[in-house]
């Protein structure tokens, strides 16, 4: 007896639970990305760009770099630059060699 009161009482809280995720609604909004940078080689990166970070850090050498293109157009270049003490700083310019804050 005590087995079958048990059996009922679990198929009930089955079924309960079925019919609650029947009752949920499950939202999803897309989300746009940002920053999705590509990676691109140094000596790819344009003239104005090179000549920017070898006047403003000519002290640190390029690690990496990275180039991201906005709905309009328009690229942002990210420059990972590494010091003598193996210290990371990332910096981002314009496609004009302007450095961007």
């Amino acid at each position: 007896m005590k087995k079958l009161f048990v059996a009922v009482a679990l198929v009930m809280g089955v079924g309960t639970s079925v019919a609650f995720a029947g009752n949920m609604s499950t939202n999803v909004c897309a989300v746009a990305s940002i920053n999705e940078f590509k990676p691109v080689d140094v000596k790819d990166l344009p003239q104005v760009v090179q000549e920017a970070i070898k006047k403003d850090y000519a002290d640190l050498l390029v690690k990496e770099a990275a180039v991201e293109e906005d709905e309009e157009g328009g690229k942002t270049y990210k420059v990972v630059l590494v010091n003598q003490d193996n210290e990371e700083s990332t910096v981002y310019y314009n496609e004009n060699g302007e450095e961007l804050k």
